[in-house]
């Protein structure tokens, strides 16, 4: 309480004495500049712009949470960090989620991170070629973490339909259909791969594993 009430004291004698000059020389600490690092997908212009409130505030007082309120708006953004750089400049350093997938669900496009994050969706260009995923919004984390877990070549997948009976069928870029059933799907990847490896199944197009201890092939 006292090293508050003496804080307090010593700006009251700063301010009640302050001259014109002085406060001139703190306007040199007003940002004038936003450097944006490490960023891939957002434009640096653009976030300039969402930011544009922050210039002209002095450097000294700066409150954080007015930033950090601004760019946790945008879904793309993981994690930054912020740094003064006196006299009048700061530094954000970006980290931007991944996208995996694009999500198509109830007539919405989003993106899908590596965590399984929901992203908004704009149009670029080196995500173009992602795998579709139509349905399953709440379904498709426990699916990827499978195929992650027993290392399923996620590249090779074009498309994932997700049904109302809750199972996914899975379409390769060689046009090849995976049909998973309900529960315990894993084995039924397993099966796939190991196919793969072994034999030559090009003139097949369906493998469907729907029905417990058997592969159909079509």
């Amino acid at each position: 309480m006292k090293k508050r009430l003496i804080i307090s004291l010593i700006f009251i004698t700063l301010f009640s004495t302050y001259k014109p000059q002085k406060l001139n020389s703190l306007k040199k600490f007003n940002i004038e500049e936003i450097l944006i690092e490490n960023n891939y997908i957002l434009k640096k212009e653009e976030i300039k712009k969402k930011l544009s409130s922050i210039y002209q505030t002095n450097l000294l007082f700066l409150d954080y949470s007015n930033i950090e309120e601004i760019l946790k708006k945008n879904s793309f953004i993981k994690s930054f960090e912020i740094k003064k750089i006196y006299p009048n400049k700061i530094k954000i350093t970006i980290i931007e989620k991944k996208p995996i997938a694009i999500l198509h669900y109830k007539k919405k496009t989003f993106y899908i991170s590596r965590n399984i994050n929901f992203i908004e969706y704009i149009d670029l260009k080196n995500y173009n070629n992602l795998p579709n995923v139509f349905g399953g919004k709440d379904n498709f984390k426990s699916l990827y973490n499978e195929l992650k877990k027993i290392n399923f070549q996620f590249n090779l997948i074009k498309n994932f339909y997700f049904y109302e009976a809750k199972r996914w069928d899975l379409e390769t870029y060689e046009n090849q259909i995976i049909k998973l059933p309900v529960k315990n799907y894993t084995k039924s990847l397993e099966n796939f791969m190991n196919f793969k490896k072994k034999y030559n199944f090009d003139n097949y197009k369906v493998f469907d594993y729907r029905i417990n201890g058997q592969l159909i092939l079509k």
